[in-house]
């Protein structure tokens, strides 16, 4: 009886098996017949002809990274990559804004980054896009992430019509400026501060007509040096004050005095000098006295920045000579090419920190000195605005502060932001 029940559980064991390798096989010719068909299929098929290439697919095919992104917009949404660690991106910057006739590029930088200047480091370049370093009003600005999770501001021009897909209408506006023109407007046709080297080189009036001593409206003046056609207009500058660079001592500068505008009667001639008739006059005009033209050339749309070397320096001069300066004042600084100081460049401004006297050094002490002999201690700057560069000489630059957390005074000290 133990023999027959171990003969069927042999039987029944092997009978399992068999049945096993019949599925299996079963299973590997299904899969054998299915793969055999599609591949005899995949033979006899023909390839697709390729389709005919429409005008919207040929548009499609030459959008801009920034039209591909707005385009993607409202297909899926996408997870937001995270913020570089540099964490540069202003919190309540906009995914997306037109730009606007009035904007500035300090304006649009300050929107979308904590930092103004840093605006070089998120900035992209579209090579599909001319001029892509200016930027026009309707233009579409982008703020999206690389694949390395770094931010970039796109650009998209707006309100120019496409032609065809490689070639696109320009802006009829102007670019933007990097700072508002009226800011310093005033100060360009009528400068308060001279640089020496424009005090060296400009003309001067050598004498008034008839014998006059001092000039006012309407007198007529003779004029050396003076290039200049019939009718151009020039401002006469006083050159006051000298101003000293801190470290040195050395003559930089100078305080101009408005004291009229004078237009061209007739240019000069060989030997001869120019003559020219005084149409207004803000004070008496004098012999020696300079003439400035309007400075309708200074760029205005330069890139922002910050000095590739280290910057340390004062400012030496405010326009119109106040005591406290705010937002955008015009201030002269004792900065300039020699040191790497350029149009654009932006620089932080500090109150420079006083020395006072610790007057409770000794309180506690058997022995008090008093006042007079109280140690003196340097108290540290402190952060009080920002200031951008718009016009630099050699050893001297002229900046507007566009921004103030607190009122600054000549002698404060301009640095790297």
């Amino acid at each position: 009886m133990r023999e027959w029940r171990m003969f069927s559980n042999q039987r029944l064991e092997a009978r399992r098996a068999a049945g096993l390798i019949v599925l299996v096989s079963g299973i590997l010719g299904a899969a054998g017949c299915s793969s055999g068909e599609s591949l005899t299929r995949a033979e006899e098929t023909p390839p697709p002809l390729p389709a005919e290439t429409t005008v919207e697919q040929e548009l499609d095919s030459e959008l801009t990274a920034t039209e591909a992104a707005i385009a993607m917009e409202g297909e899926a949404p996408s997870a937001r990559p995270a913020e570089p660690s540099s964490d540069i991106i202003n919190p309540s910057a906009p995914r997306s804004y037109v730009v606007k006739r009035g904007d500035t590029l300090w304006d649009i930088a300050s929107m979308f980054l904590r930092d103004p200047w840093l605006w070089p480091e998120i900035w992209y370049v579209n090579p599909q896009v001319a001029n892509p370093h200016l930027i026009y009003p309707g233009d579409v600005l982008t703020l999206a992430y690389g694949a390395d999770g770094r931010p970039q501001i796109r650009l998209e021009r707006g309100g120019a019509a496409r032609m065809s897909p490689r070639l696109r209408s320009e802006p009829l506006e102007g670019a933007i400026p990097t700072i508002p023109y009226s800011a310093i407007a005033a100060f360009l046709a009528r400068p308060s501060i001279v640089s020496a080297e424009d005090a060296r080189r400009a003309p001067h009036v050598l004498a008034m007509r008839d014998g006059h001593l001092v000039g006012g409206a309407g007198h007529e003046i003779y004029v050396r040096n003076l290039d200049a056609p019939q009718n151009a207009r020039f401002s006469v500058i006083r050159v006051g004050e000298p101003l000293r660079d801190p470290d040195d001592g050395d003559v930089i500068g100078y305080l101009g005095i408005y004291t009229g505008t004078a237009q061209v009667m007739a240019p000069a001639s060989g030997a001869k000098p120019a003559k020219a008739v005084l149409t207004e006059s803000a004070r008496e005009t004098l012999e020696g006295d300079r003439l400035f033209a309007a400075e309708t050339q200074v760029p205005l749309n330069f890139t922002l920045g910050a000095p590739r070397g280290e910057v340390r320096g004062r400012i030496i001069a405010v326009l119109d000579g106040v005591e406290l300066i705010g937002q955008y004042q015009i201030v002269a600084i004792n900065r300039g090419t020699r040191h790497g100081v350029e149009p654009g460049h932006v620089l932080a401004v500090d109150q420079a920190g006083e020395v006072v006297r610790d007057r409770h050094a000794n309180a506690f002490s058997r022995m008090s000195l008093g006042e007079a002999f109280a140690p003196r201690v340097q108290l540290p700057d402190e952060r009080a605005g920002t200031l951008l560069v718009f016009k630099s000489y050699d050893r001297m630059s002229f900046g507007l502060i566009v921004g103030a957390s607190a009122p600054m005074r000549v002698n404060d000290v301009v640095r790297n932001p």
